[in-house]
């Protein structure tokens, strides 16, 4: 049976509603909504589970207060613990989100930066056929090169799912250039292929460079536009599900794992992406940034 590693962070969302962000000096009233378990990798897994296929979940779980509410979270869904470790507690956001669904993130980090070589002994890297890695776990550039030395022993034919994040703009140049290998399909948005490929005047330009670079598809999401993907031979952007937005958190999460899933499944990449749009419609309508 095909699994998927989803490797990177589970966190803890402070979900917050406010009639619009606070500018400097500047004072705002919000609503406070939950205390709620995310991060990339937690909401990836989400989408891949709720699709039925086969993934296992592995992010640090340390040790404090957010840790906690981790690890209580993982129990009672029946989550296995694949990776608890000591020496920090759990990162958590502030989660602004506005009366549109926007929401923007004020980020605490915590284990999840602190990635070390021995935590892979865990783990046989070749028993998966997908991976997935975000870019927030490869900020940390010490994190990054443990990550990236774990990734040179993956199966042959095992493709990377990078999810460049909004923090691709704080990745150095020569992780960069680490991860834009063979096998690695990029998924980003408009905003985050700039940063990941500022040579190139259009989108299918940017994408095509990439493609250079990984011989693998290049997805970009563009919001309510719908999804762009270029695959070396077809280039194609498909529509966005149309549904009444809730708050975005967890929507870029949940059209990676819906992807992943489909992939998984055997579904061609043009039925996957239209898959992995009407799975993050279907986040973006709820509460919750996780369909599991």
């Amino acid at each position: 049976m095909s699994r998927a590693l989803v490797l990177g962070a589970a966190f803890v969302d402070v979900v917050v509603n406010v009639p619009r962000l606070p500018f400097s000096g500047g004072d705002v009233t919000g609503e406070l909504k939950s205390y709620r378990v995310g991060g990339s990798a937690f909401n990836v897994y989400g989408a891949i589970r709720h699709s039925s296929q086969a993934a296992n979940l592995f992010v640090p779980v340390g040790v404090g207060q957010y840790a906690d509410r981790v690890r209580n979270h993982l129990t009672n869904k029946q989550i296995p613990l694949s990776l608890p470790v000591s020496g920090a507690d759990n990162g958590w956001d502030l989660s602004l989100v506005e009366p549109d669904g926007e929401r923007s993130f004020l980020t605490i980090d915590g284990i999840e930066q602190q990635w070390e070589n021995t935590w892979f002994d865990r783990i046989n890297m070749t028993d998966y056929e997908y991976i997935y890695i975000s870019g927030y776990e490869l900020e940390n550039p010490k994190s990054a090169q443990v990550i990236l030395e774990a990734l040179k022993h993956k199966a042959l034919n095992a493709h990377v799912l990078f999810d460049t994040s909004p923090r691709i703009g704080q990745i150095t140049p020569d992780i960069l250039k680490g991860i834009l290998t063979d096998h690695v399909i990029v998924h980003c948005n408009e905003d985050e292929i700039a940063q990941v490929m500022p040579e190139g005047d259009t989108l299918p330009a940017k994408a095509r460079r990439i493609f250079d670079l990984t011989h693998s598809p290049v997805i970009i999401t563009l919001g309510g536009q719908g999804t762009y993907y270029y695959d070396g031979k077809m280039e194609e952007t498909l529509a966005a599900e149309q549904v009444a937005v809730v708050n975005t958190i967890g929507a870029g999460d949940t059209h990676c794992g819906g992807l992943i899933a489909s992939l998984m499944a055997g579904q061609t990449l043009r039925d996957a992406i239209l898959q992995a749009n009407k799975l993050s419609a279907q986040v973006v309508g709820q509460e919750s940034g996780s369909l599991y």
